[in-house]
């Protein structure tokens, strides 16, 4: 994103962040206050509490959001693009000459993307089933219906995902301006009936509070960190919006609403201890409660809807850097390329939201199993932005004070949500670990298999010395292949059966940048190794969906042109043999074959015509 905005522009990217970028953290006063008195581990509503657990909140976001997200790790932007995998990419980038601190960091950055697909199944469970609790304040008696609620509403909004976000995203700034304009007016009345909440402001209430009673304010980290989830979305989002305009809207509008709100529960429990029950929706008057809970429904849905989004953009960048095989990916916007649907990741993010409905049936019990995963991808994130700014020579007295705050406090709010892994906290952390294993099993074992096929491969020159001497078919034959050296083995396999070249033959390879874009005058690299051979390298960013068509008839403002109806593909399908061959555990091969059964073609991947395509079998043993 440019750093100059015109004014309508930058309203129009303002209106757009504050309907995605905050929706999660923006959602947190619905659950963070209750659960941090009224939660698994509770707390007496007393006035040092309230105003030690308020001024703990409000330094905390101020520090990990403002400090740490805003203002410095925004800073490292990749090429316009952030979240983990950016910052992943940069760090790495930055750090190139140090194979073992690459190694570390993409271990570190897969991660935090598995700690990623933990988060996005409970956010939508959490976000909305604590806005459709609020039938419980205005009829008890309504507390049967709000299962079957919050199921309606999430099957809803998984469903409406493949048609695309783009007519639903219009609304989405207004209802969210709404939204925070209501939490901030709500929490400024109750403020003015008890203004003395004002003084948690004051850093050492919190001081105080956290050294009175440490192992009690130790178990309540725990639960105080569920006011800043969300917070490295504004990260994640910086792509679609820029950096500016998201700096604009948090100092401006959202942050203020959200201070304003919380201390407002908390002036609301200095009056009335018991309103911890719900002190959101008791902030409200009586007769505002039903249109409080259905706008909480619809602020939460798309807070839901921005998760979702961030899990399809996760799962495209992650297949084109090599850490998933290929699956189906759907542009769902002509105009907007980061608008994407995927199918399988739809679907198992829905039944494990399900899941997490019936399973937990409560906000209060989902809480437990919440924060362990933002926590620790903060804590990422953090070990990542201190090689960036490493490899930025900022200065040591400089780096070392920031990034060990930001790492004390990453690793406590991380240790205290380790506490309630028995009690929650197992689902994000397994469904981590198994997403890292499904990560780096592919990836290994492509390189594994790709280190075969390179064994395995004939040089070209030996083609080349012997072309002269064989027939020649009329036409283009393209032949793709992961390994930039070497003779394509669909190439071997038609030479050797077919005894037969064509007029001119292509050795393609599709190579994913460490950058998100890559511009169309670095898309292409020609190689002409004579006698009507040629090596073409596709360069594409990782968020961006490769299109051999398209990238073909960019080849023709190079020389090489290519007629379609005359261009016939030959892709390679390895067929895997396990072996004892050492390289990688047994389990984790028949892991690696499983998912490379289940990969979608390449020749759909690379949207190439299926009737122009010719498939060979190679066998290899890895």
């Amino acid at each position: 994103m440019s750093g100059t905005h015109t004014k309508a522009n930058l309203s129009t990217l303002m209106l757009g962040a504050i309907g995605v970028v905050y929706g999660d953290i923006g959602t947190s006063p619905l659950y963070a206050m209750k659960e941090t008195f009224a939660g698994h581990h509770p707390l007496q509503a007393t006035e040092a509490n309230v105003l030690g657990v308020l001024s703990v909140m409000f330094w905390t976001i101020m520090l990990l959001v403002s400090l740490k997200y805003v203002t410095i790790i925004m800073r490292a932007d990749n090429r316009g693009e952030g979240g983990s995998l950016a910052l992943l990419s940069l760090a790495s980038e930055l750090n190139a000459r140090r194979p073992k601190t690459r190694w570390f960091l993409a271990i570190l950055g897969i991660f935090a993307a598995a700690l990623f697909y933990g988060d996005s199944m409970i956010t939508p469970a959490i976000s909305v089933l604590s806005a459709v609790e609020g039938l419980n304040i205005v009829a008890p008696q309504l507390h049967s219906f709000v299962l079957p609620i919050t199921v309606m509403v999430l099957t809803a909004l998984f469903m409406v995902q493949k048609h695309g976000t783009g007519v639903m995203g219009l609304a989405f700034g207004p209802i969210m301006i709404l939204w925070f304009t209501t939490l901030g007016l709500l929490g400024a009345k109750a403020i003015l009936f008890s203004p003395h909440v004002l003084l948690a402001l004051n850093p050492v209430f919190a001081y105080h509070f956290l050294t009175l009673d440490p192992w009690i304010s130790f178990l309540t980290l725990g639960s105080v960190v569920l006011a800043v989830t969300g917070g490295e979305a504004l990260y994640t989002d910086m792509g679609h919006f820029g950096r500016f305009p998201i700096r604009l809207t948090w100092f401006s509008f959202v942050l203020p609403a959200l201070v304003l709100n919380y201390f407002g529960q908390g002036a609301l429990l200095l009056q009335n201890p018991q309103a911890i029950k719900n002190p959101f929706y008791l902030l409200a008057p009586e007769w505002a409660l039903i249109p409080m809970v259905l706008l909480a429904t619809a602020a939460t849905v798309i807070a839901s809807q921005a998760v979702i989004s961030g899990a399809f953009s996760v799962a495209s960048q992650s297949v084109q850097m090599g850490l998933l095989p290929r699956m189906e990916i759907r542009q769902t916007s002509d105009k907007a390329r980061g608008q994407i649907y995927v199918p399988l990741t739809n679907w198992t993010l829905y039944l494990a939201v399900i899941y997490l409905v019936f399973t937990f049936q409560s906000s209060s019990n989902l809480a437990a199993a919440y924060g362990i995963a933002v926590t620790g991808t903060m804590l990422i994130d953090t070990v990542l932005i201190a090689f960036v700014l490493v490899a930025w020579r900022w200065s040591p007295l400089l780096i070392l004070p920031l990034v060990g705050t930001f790492f004390c406090i990453d690793l406590a709010y991380f240790s205290a949500n380790a506490l309630k892994i028995p009690q929650g906290g197992w689902f994000p952390l397994g469904i981590a670990v198994i997403s890292f294993t499904v990560l780096t099993t592919w990836k290994h074992g492509r390189k594994l298999l790709f280190d075969m096929i390179a064994k395995q491969s004939v040089p070209v020159k030996v083609i080349l010395d012997d072309a002269d001497s064989v027939n020649r078919a009329q036409g283009t034959a393209v032949f793709l292949t992961a390994v930039g050296e070497g003779a394509p083995s669909a190439l071997l396999h038609n030479l050797k059966h077919n005894q037969v070249l064509h007029e001119r033959n292509i050795l393609l390879t599709v190579i994913v940048e460490d950058k998100p874009y890559v511009t169309k005058g670095n898309r292409l690299l020609i190689d002409d190794m004579g006698k009507n051979f040629y090596r073409v390298s596709v360069f594409y960013g990782f968020m961006e969906m490769p299109d051999i068509p398209a990238a073909l008839e960019l080849c023709a403002t190079r020389g090489l042109p290519f007629d379609m109806m005359s261009t016939s593909f030959f892709i390679s399908r390895a067929m895997i043999i396990i072996t004892p061959q050492p390289g990688m555990m047994k389990w984790r091969k028949k892991l690696f074959l499983a998912l490379s059964r289940n990969a979608m073609s390449a020749a759909d991947f690379f949207k190439i015509p299926t009737n122009r395509v010719i498939e060979m079998g190679t066998r290899v043993e890895i």
